[in-house]
């Protein structure tokens, strides 16, 4: 099967295969659906979380199709009114209501021949899915305010971030509409699971933002690669676009290290810990991207905020020990003494011995 080597740039952009970046397995796979699915008409849904290019496969199927020399056109059923929506959809005839000044035709009119995307079907309100459940099943445009029905022959690729089960069955979305439209169903999976395409997307990302910065040489290392893997991408393909996009502004190009990767703030020390095993010398790599949020966030004392949470972390994980942190530390065993007496911590180091006898023998030693 053909291995696509790019990412579509926008979605306003046709996409053609050479466009495409599939090289995760589960990825290629749903490639090779698209392809088999999209020369039919049958209706498509697409299924995925927000970010995982759900518009850019309604375009790759559209590409692929019959119809493909005809209009593709996006309705975000999520972005109007329950009115506002129903002109997009069916247009409207001159006085049809206040405001009505002449006649507009509508997208299912306006895609005639081609395919119409439905963004967020699920959001589409209950009056507007059974009107356009008959214009799908009749091939019939009535505008409103019109009486005479207009003909239109319309491929339907809807897509949804939700499961529709409980929609269906809270009365929400009509069964026979959610049937008529999900003859054939495409998930698309989340970044994260999927991380053969990670780095290729973040190549593409780092030669396309070098060159509209005028860069040149930007390179990730390979720890910086294995950091993109772990990492959870909670926005999928538009949080990596950010992330890449972010790090050569500020890093200037060149070779892109672990630190030099700009994670959002809020999601840095999560990411860490949930995946400092699988990142090579995670616990050196998790300290410097702590570190680096901190600058970030310019608390007062910086130095002496790092220092006192190094030891009180040690101290505690030495279980209050003195002669265990100063081994871990690699410091006498006086300048632990010396640094809890400054900061009161001796007391305590005294009753946490006196409770743990190994801990009386080791640090009376």
């Amino acid at each position: 099967m053909q291995v696509l080597s790019r990412w579509p740039g926008t979605a306003e952009t046709e996409a053609v295969p050479e466009d495409w970046i599939f090289e995760d397995p589960q990825s290629r796979a749903l490639l090779a659906e698209i392809e088999h699915v999209a020369p039919s008409d049958a209706s498509v849904l697409i299924s995925g979380e927000t970010g995982t290019g759900k518009e850019l496969i309604a375009r790759y199927i559209h590409s692929l199709s019959l119809r493909r020399h005809a209009p593709f056109l996006t309705v975000s059923c999520g972005a109007f009114s329950e009115a506002q929506v129903e002109i997009e959809l069916f247009g409207h005839e001159s006085g049809a209501f206040a405001g009505a000044f002449g006649s507009q035709v509508g997208r299912l009119e306006q895609a005639n021949g081609g395919t119409l995307f439905l963004d967020e079907i699920d959001d589409l309100p209950p009056l507007v899915q059974t009107r356009l459940l008959r214009a799908l099943k009749g091939r019939e445009v009535t505008r409103l305010g019109g009486q005479q029905g207009i003909a239109v022959d319309v491929r339907i690729v809807a897509s949804t971030t939700r499961r529709f089960t409980e929609r269906i069955t809270t009365g929400q979305f009509r069964t026979d509409l959610y049937y008529h439209l999900n003859v054939v169903n495409l998930e698309t999976l989340p970044l994260s699971e999927r991380s053969g395409d990670i780095v290729p997307i973040a190549r593409y990302f780092i030669k396309e933002y070098s060159r509209q910065l005028n860069y040149s040489g930007a390179a990730l290392t390979s720890e910086a690669e294995q950091a993109l893997k772990a990492y959870p991408w909670q926005g999928n393909v538009r949080e990596l676009e950010n992330v890449v996009h972010r790090t050569l502004l500020m890093s200037g190009g060149g070779e892109i290290d672990t630190t030099d990767l700009r994670f959002p703030a809020h999601q840095t020390c999560l990411h860490v810990e949930r995946n400092a095993d699988a990142i090579p010398a995670s616990g050196q790599q998790a300290l410097r991207l702590a570190v680096r949020r901190l600058c970030e966030e310019r608390p007062d004392q910086l130095h002496q905020l790092i220092e006192d949470s190094v030891f009180d972390e040690v101290f505690q994980y030495c279980r209050q020990s003195q002669s265990e942190t100063a081994r871990v530390l690699g410091i006498s065993r006086n300048i632990v003494r010396a640094r809890l007496m400054r900061t009161g911590g001796i007391g305590t180091s005294r009753r946490r011995a006196a409770a743990d006898a190994p801990a009386i023998k080791e640090d009376s030693a």
